[in-house]
């Protein structure tokens, strides 16, 4: 039976039924392809868009609110399914957020910040085993921490110097 050979007085009803049944269906697919495509955070705004709009919109059905609360329902869920798919797109985590404060982006800087805290944590209970160093056109030399303490405290001394 198509539209057109719908009775008039069936037509409300079907179009009730119509979207009941394929509406959440349609959210559902559209909600995964989302989660792939985009990730998580993209999820959290369209789930809070929709919340919002739900919520916003005036019904003037006699179980209006009950309606709202059953559309947001159909929302979160339907978005929770779809951030556990298999197939959605884990958000990258925020290198800023990893970033420890005061940390310095230059090596020199990184340098006297790991020999401070070498310094100040001496004599540790368990230091550093060992420091592998590689030379240019020579072999490896592997030395321990003092070794390397030491190294580095003759290369200030010689700097001012120069």
């Amino acid at each position: 039976m198509s539209l057109h050979t719908l009775h008039p007085e069936r037509v409300d009803e079907t179009r009730v039924q119509a979207y009941s049944t394929f509406g959440p269906l349609l959210v559902h697919s559209l909600a995964q392809r989302l989660a792939r495509c985009q990730g998580m955070r993209e999820l959290d705004k369209v789930e809070q868009s929709l919340v919002r709009l739900i919520e916003e919109t005036g019904v003037a059905a006699p179980h209006g609110e009950a309606m709202k609360e059953f559309a947001i329902e159909l929302v979160v869920s339907t978005l929770r399914n779809a951030r556990e798919h298999p197939d959605a797109k884990q958000d990258l985590e925020e290198i800023d957020e990893r970033r420890a404060e005061g940390r310095s982006e230059d090596q020199f800087t990184l340098e006297e910040q790991l020999q401070s805290g070498l310094e100040d944590s001496f004599p540790a209970s368990d230091p550093p085993a060992v420091v592998s160093t590689a030379i240019t056109g020579g072999s490896k030399d592997i030395v321990g921490t003092d070794e390397v303490l030491r190294r580095k405290k003759e290369a200030r001394r010689r700097r001012p110097a120069d």
